[in-house]
């Protein structure tokens, strides 16, 4: 087993959140009312960006005043959903906007019935929500674009190399099976030579579509390059790897991409990797790469496996 590395990083969010809880209090004679509870949650909630812990910090904090049981978070857009505490039957639900822009939405429940006073009361410590979640969404935004390809919306090249590099660490430290897909568009340059790039574009954007839908949530896609792809598939053997692949391959090979009220025909050709024990990230990549070579010399629309 390789020894975990020493880590140098500072978690600045965790730091605050501990300095702020490590600081001595007065012993509370009462509890907390509601403008307390709204002034501490103001400078609590400013002590992350991240939406999680935004509101992991809210749902602990409102127990001060309101006895809620469950906190569910939801945001399609920002693909957040998270929960907190244990379900129960009685719910109060809310759509957060702030000046017309969608912040999200909350799901409070518990055992006993919400009264009007504590809806009241629910509602006021909720504005103090708005501001710290907002930016949390915004940094997430950042984060997620800097780590996109705009064309595709599949991961960059930074994304595959952080993921390639995680994941590696984690098969070998667990012991586990990790394989690479590397697949290329089909005669992409004639494509784009015969009908334009704007058709090469919406050609790429269809694949990496059709690609997604065809993978689970656990897997991940990536740009490689122009016309090239990368799947990775953690805790995945060979063999599976390879069924992964014939999927993705009959998907792109069934789109129906119409150019002139005519189908235009796309095709893959894939290159499969496992990872070797010892193998370095540029090792399995160029494996995987000369696969994807062989594909093509033998005819493309086809799948190849690395020696």
């Amino acid at each position: 087993m390789v020894p975990p590395k020493q880590s140098n990083t500072i978690d600045f969010d965790a730091a605050k959140l501990q300095r702020l809880a490590s600081q001595p209090r007065q012993p509370s004679k009462r509890p907390l009312d509601l403008l307390e509870l709204r002034q501490q949650l103001n400078l609590k909630l400013q002590a992350s960006l991240e939406a999680e812990r935004i509101l992991a910090v809210f749902f602990r904090e409102m127990q001060h005043l309101l006895p809620v049981e469950y906190l569910a978070y939801h945001h399609a857009g920002a693909d957040l959903h998270l929960e907190f505490g244990d379900s129960a039957q009685h719910s109060a639900d809310y759509r957060l906007t702030h000046d017309s822009e969608y912040l999200g939405e909350l799901c409070f429940r518990r055992r006993q019935r919400f009264s009007e006073a504590e809806l009241v009361q629910l509602e006021s410590l909720m504005a103090c929500l708005l501001y710290p979640l907002r930016n949390a969404l915004l940094y997430r935004a950042a984060v997620q674009s800097a780590l996109r390809d705009a064309l595709t919306g599949t991961g960059n090249r930074i994304a595959m190399d952080q993921a390639l590099t995680r994941e590696i660490e984690v098969a070998r430290r667990h012991l586990q099976p990790l394989s690479v897909l590397m697949l290329d568009l089909d005669h992409f340059k004639q494509i784009n030579d015969a009908y334009g790039h704007s058709i090469g574009d919406d050609a790429l954007r269809a694949v990496a579509t059709a690609i997604k839908a065809s993978l689970r949530n656990v897997d991940m896609v990536f740009r490689f390059g122009g016309e090239e792809f990368l799947v990775l598939l953690s805790n995945t053997p060979g063999g599976s790897a390879a069924q992964v692949g014939e999927r993705l391959r009959r998907a792109v090979e069934e789109l129906n991409l119409a150019v002139d009220g005519k189908r235009l025909p796309l095709s893959i050709s894939l290159g499969c990797a496992t990872l070797n024990g010892g193998e370095s990230v540029d090792d399995l990549l160029r494996r995987a790469d000369d696969a994807l070579y062989s594909a093509k010399r033998d005819g493309r629309n086809r799948l190849a496996f690395a020696s």
